[in-house]
């Protein structure tokens, strides 16, 4: 039977002989600790589980002296009754000896009494904590990287294999052990005093970060990243750290080696210190300048320099610390073309005083005097964790081939051009509202000749429908002096004949004196001819579905009231089910007909004055007839929400945001559902507490047949069609409809309706 320590010690405080007597005979293992942590009793037990004696415990710290009950775990627990000052039960693994032990902390007069006992009686909650137990194990022991859990100062509460069989050393050897005193650590002084000094830090809540390289055995080094993080409790207080080092080893290794690569690239890379020295050179940049020293001296160009720029350089030079390259690199600039010489030192000086990137082009003289090549210059400043810079990366790129693709390009525009009209894709110049240029695709799918467009006669305003022209116009504009390009988009193009053409439009801006542009179109008449067949053949279906459904239902409700009237009450149940299963197909049918209705534009409404509370009462009684697993929690307005519209839409629209909330949130148990009104808006909300909806998928939940579920999740019903007529509903009584949602905690539909119609 488990010791209870607050009943018992109460009952043996007689006399100190009496009480010492009876906690040397408890079979449970009791240690008492005082607020520091050091062991100040250890019954035989104890004493017996440790393999020591009380004289060799008492005075020393517990975590240090009983590695073999040491854990995480336990540290948290102690902790929390030392604050709480309550009786604290823990049940966890020895990550030493792999035994489960029952923990039970109580306070005391000195600090803590904690009794021990080995649990091995295997329950079902047991069996779970196991098991996490073991995942959490089982992850220290398989982690890639070197992960411990420290006390504040720095003590090994738990630790990851991967150091052990660094180090090739057992787990018991380091546990309650401080960190900086394991070899891996204390042979390399350096490295042992950078975490003495992230530990000081650490506790005192800061995550501390370094680098440091460590020997875990003589023979082999690794380089570490180190982060030291502190976990605090909710009072702030620093409870443990998590010590993770990350092996940079091959890293660092590949940092020596990228100089040895850079010297094999055919590009001039150099590293500049902040006030412009020379740090490092590649091959390609010494043996240049190398070879351009050979045909000048550094007097002959310098002298061609103003006098500012050639003390700025001279100074640049004089305090890099390699002066063969330095000298080399000041020989060579003398070969960069005149016309490009100022521009350069301009730009050059104008980055090392302002600290920012730079990218220009300019040309090289080569081996043969007058002869150049053309070099893109790159150079990009390297800071610190206080944005200063330390240094300068810069590369020189040849060019020249490229300089010689861009007058080829020039040259074959014709060719281009030529090209583009042999395309199934209309492809326009636009200034402004004047069409400038067009290929023949383009000039065949809108009904125009070439004489009318060399004459500036195609205005764009004049393919679009008077209807549509505004908020085309207001979309192409905006996207396009925004982003310098548009979304495609579906359109219908007004021909020059005066027929319709259905078509996909794109393009991209160029901004200048006037705004120009690209287009493009894509004859998009036989996909839209499909559309359409597709929604008819909805419509169709849904009529013809419709009849028989209807039909169907009276029959079913006129059999169970006569089997009612007969007695026979057994087959209500299976009548009822099978009413409900028609309501659900008739009501998927009703959304099919509305569908192909919103596509052909015949969705007939009515127009009346509505209670939108009414409406919303109506509503929730049906639901909650329907759906006993839910209830429905209702936040009514102070004044009663009347607008114009029709009340069955409306009816139609709550019906369908109520049951999806309770479709998407089954381990929920409310719905809740607010109405506020101002002075012009009501404003109606659903909230869930479902499964959410994903960042991606927020934007295309209102299309049709679009359904935002996993395929994990298909055990939810639907077509996809409820939201999509619900946004069409709240449209058309000039509404907008939003919403918020968060993965695993709900979402919430906000529908905003004016209360008079403009």
């Amino acid at each position: 039977m488990m010791f209870n320590p607050q009943s018992s010690v109460s009952s043996m405080l007689t006399s100190r002989e009496t009480l010492l007597s009876a906690l040397e005979t408890l079979p449970d293992a009791l240690i008492v600790v005082d607020d520091a942590t050091t062991i100040v009793y250890a019954n035989a037990s104890a004493q017996t589980m440790l393999g020591t004696t009380q004289e060799a415990l008492v005075g020393n710290s517990f975590w240090c002296l009983a590695p073999h009950l040491v854990s995480t775990t336990l540290y948290q627990a102690v902790l929390k009754a030392r604050q709480t000052r309550k009786l604290t039960d823990v049940e966890y693994r020895s990550p030493v000896t792999q035994t489960w032990f029952h923990a039970q902390i109580s306070p005391t007069g000195v600090g803590l009494a904690v009794f021990f006992q080995e649990n091995t009686e295997p329950t079902q909650c047991q069996d779970a904590l196991r098991q996490s137990e073991q995942r959490y194990r089982d992850l220290l022991e398989h982690s890639a990287e070197r992960v411990a859990m420290l006390t504040p100062e720095g003590l090994i509460l738990e630790i990851s294999q991967r150091p052990l069989t660094d180090a090739q050393v057992q787990l018991e050897e380091v546990i309650g052990k401080p960190l900086t005193a394991v070899s891996w650590w204390s042979s390399v002084p350096h490295a042992q005093r950078q975490l003495g000094a992230a530990i000081e830090q650490a506790r005192q809540g800061v995550t501390v970060r370094f680098e440091a390289r460590i020997y875990p055995h003589p023979g082999r080094y690794l380089d570490l990243a180190v982060t030291l993080t502190p976990q605090c409790a909710a009072n702030q207080q620093v409870e443990y750290l998590i010590c993770t080092g990350f092996d940079i080893t091959q890293y660092k290794r590949v940092e020596e080696e990228l100089r040895t690569v850079l010297d094999t690239v055919p590009q001039f890379v150099w590293i500049r210190r902040p006030d412009g020295s020379i740090a490092y050179c590649n091959r390609r940049s010494h043996d240049y300048a190398h070879m351009m020293s050979e045909q000048c001296t550094e007097d002959e160009w310098l002298q061609q320099l103003p006098p500012a720029d050639r003390q700025c350089i001279q100074g640049m030079w004089h305090t890099a610390p390699r002066t063969d390259i330095t000298h080399d690199e000041a020989v060579s600039l003398q070969f960069v073309h005149p016309e490009d010489r100022e521009r350069v030192l301009a730009l050059q000086r104008q980055a090392l005083e302002t600290g920012e990137p730079y990218e220009f082009e300019y040309r090289l003289r080569e081996r043969q005097p007058g002869t150049y090549r053309w070099f893109l210059s790159r150079g990009v400043p390297l800071r610190n964790e206080e944005r200063q810079v330390v240094q300068w990366f810069g590369t020189c790129t040849d060019i020249q081939r490229q300089k010689q693709t861009e007058d080829a390009l020039r040259q074959s525009q014709e060719r281009v051009n030529h090209l583009m009209n042999s395309s199934v894709i209309g492809i326009f110049f636009a200034e402004d509202d004047v069409v400038v240029e067009g290929n023949n695709t383009f000039l065949r799918m809108t009904g125009y000749n070439r004489d009318e467009l060399c004459r500036r006669c195609i205005n764009w305003g004049s393919f679009t429908l008077p209807t549509s022209k505004p908020s085309l116009f207001q979309q192409v504009h905006q996207e396009l002096v925004v982003q310098q390009d548009t979304t495609p988009f579906e359109a219908e193009l007004v021909c020059k004949d005066g027929s319709r053409l259905d078509v996909l439009m794109g393009g991209v801006a160029f901004h200048g004196e006037v705004l120009q542009g690209i287009g493009f179109l894509l004859d998009n008449s036989a996909r839209k001819e499909l559309e359409q067949r597709k929604d008819h053949f909805l419509g169709m279906v849904s009529h013809e579905l419709k009849t028989p459904l209807t039909s169907l239902k009276l029959q079913t409700q006129l059999l169970r009231k006569q089997l009612g009237k007969q007695g026979i009450y057994n087959a209500d149940t299976v009548l009822s089910r099978m009413e409900a299963q028609l309501n659900m197909v008739t009501r998927l049918v009703g959304e099919l007909l509305d569908l192909s209705k919103i596509q052909a534009g015949t969705l007939e409404y009515a127009q009346e004055t509505v209670n939108l509370d009414d409406v919303l009462q109506e509503v929730v009684d049906i639901v909650q007839q329907m759906q006993t697993t839910h209830t429905i929690v209702v936040h009514r307005a102070a004044s009663p929400p009347l607008l114009v519209g029709d009340k069955d839409r409306l009816e139609q629209m709550l019906l369908n945001l109520i049951s999806n909330a309770i479709k998407y949130s089954p381990g929920a148990n409310t719905i809740e559902v607010d109405i506020k009104v101002s002075e012009e808006a009501v404003t109606l909300s659903v909230h869930d507490q479902g499964i959410g909806i994903p960042q991606e998928q927020r934007e295309k939940i209102f299309e049709r047949f679009y359904r935002a579920v996993a395929p994990h999740q298909r055990a939810f019903p639907g077509l996809g069609m409820g939201l999509y007529i619900v946004a069409e509903i709240v449209k058309y009584h000039g509404g907008s409809i939003t919403m918020e949602s968060e993965m695993g905690k709900g979402s919430t539909f906000q529908v905003t309706l004016p209360l008079k119609r403009t």
